[in-house]
């Protein structure tokens, strides 16, 4: 089978990622070239090749370029096995971002599965853990998946050193829905995660978000022991139809109170936006929906991630997209064969 043609200089890991998982799925074969092209380093970093090599073992596929800086991997899927598994980063590569590669491709395995990952749970540039748990699988439940996730431990950047395990059982077909009405609004949540850090810190980054936007719940909590330190503010909203997560981790230059308005604008604007699905998760939905054959939800004005998913998903799976405008800002992003 020849392998579907795709070019990777106009986006980032999730490019391969998605085209990875629908490989997987669909056992079509993929060249990717200019992988990351834009990027100030360009190429395969050690997440994205964790990435490709477990992609690998759990399809018994192959990859030919599958080596840290490569600009460009073929990709060719086996046959997908439910098993037990255990992949580790080696840095503070984001465990999240490899257990959105593998999850929707497992939910199409033999039999259930099994996994360990390690590396980060909570880094700058990609969900953290508590994305994963409250507000995708909820997400992915509604579509009759079976999975559960647990954080064995946090890990930080740049230490890493984090712990996911998840449970995956395979399911006939995902259902197509529909998300463009959120509901009334359940609970609110607003928690700051720290470790080996001053705890005033964690309380400014609580005050900063709360004069965004004021929660009645909110918290700091000191996680277990663990390598390196951190913090990561989260800012949970559940409603009838889905949960929303804002959140933010800590930087070296970047304030606590800056950290901690960052996620309170966020959570105010979704709130004031009347989005079903916020800008992380219309990305993240994407790829289940494209699984399921289709479906739609309100979200904001789309970013390149998502742009660039759905350029790749329509290359491998015979559906189209569209994009439609809406009053105050929304947008109805559609997928139908």
């Amino acid at each position: 089978m020849k392998p579907i043609q795709i070019d990777g200089t106009s986006g980032g890991g999730q490019m391969l990622r998605t085209a990875l998982t629908l490989a997987m799925v669909t056992g079509q074969p993929f060249r990717m070239t200019n992988i990351r092209g834009k990027r100030k380093k360009p190429g395969l970093m050690r997440q994205h090749l964790t990435c490709v090599k477990a992609a690998c073992e759990v399809s018994g596929g192959t990859a030919d370029g599958a080596e840290i800086g490569s600009t460009e991997i073929v990709f060719r899927a086996g046959e997908l096995r439910g098993s037990s598994y255990h992949f580790a980063i080696g840095t503070a590569g984001s465990a999240t971002l490899l257990l959105q590669t593998l999850l929707p491709a497992l939910l199409f395995a033999d039999k259930e599965s099994t996994l360990r990952l390690e590396g980060g749970t909570h880094n700058p540039m990609a969900p953290p853990f508590e994305f994963i748990a409250r507000v995708y699988l909820p997400a992915l439940r509604r579509m009759g998946a079976e999975a559960d996730v647990s954080l064995v431990q946090a890990g930080f950047a740049p230490a890493g050193g984090g712990i996911i395990e998840a449970r995956v059982k395979p399911c006939a077909k995902l259902s197509a829905i529909s998300l463009h009405d959120r509901g009334e609004l359940k609970s609110e949540a607003l928690t700051v995660i720290i470790r080996n850090l001053n705890a005033n810190i964690a309380e400014r980054m609580l005050e900063a978000a709360q004069k965004q936007h004021p929660c009645a719940d909110a918290r700091v909590e000191v996680t277990e022991p663990g390598p390196g330190r951190g913090v990561c503010c989260l800012f949970l909203a559940e409603f009838e139809n889905g949960n929303e997560l804002a959140s933010a981790c800590g930087e070296i230059g970047v304030t606590a109170d800056r950290v901690g308005t960052r996620v309170g604008k966020s959570m105010k604007h979704f709130h004031s936006s009347g989005a079903a699905v916020g800008r992380h998760l219309a990305d993240q939905l994407l790829l289940p929906l494209a699984l399921a054959g289709g479906g739609s939800f309100t979200t904001g004005i789309p970013d390149d991630h998502l742009l660039t998913n759905l350029a790749v998903i329509e290359k491998f799976l015979p559906l189209k997209s569209s994009i439609e405008d809406m009053e105050r800002g929304l947008r109805v992003i559609s997928l139908s064969s």
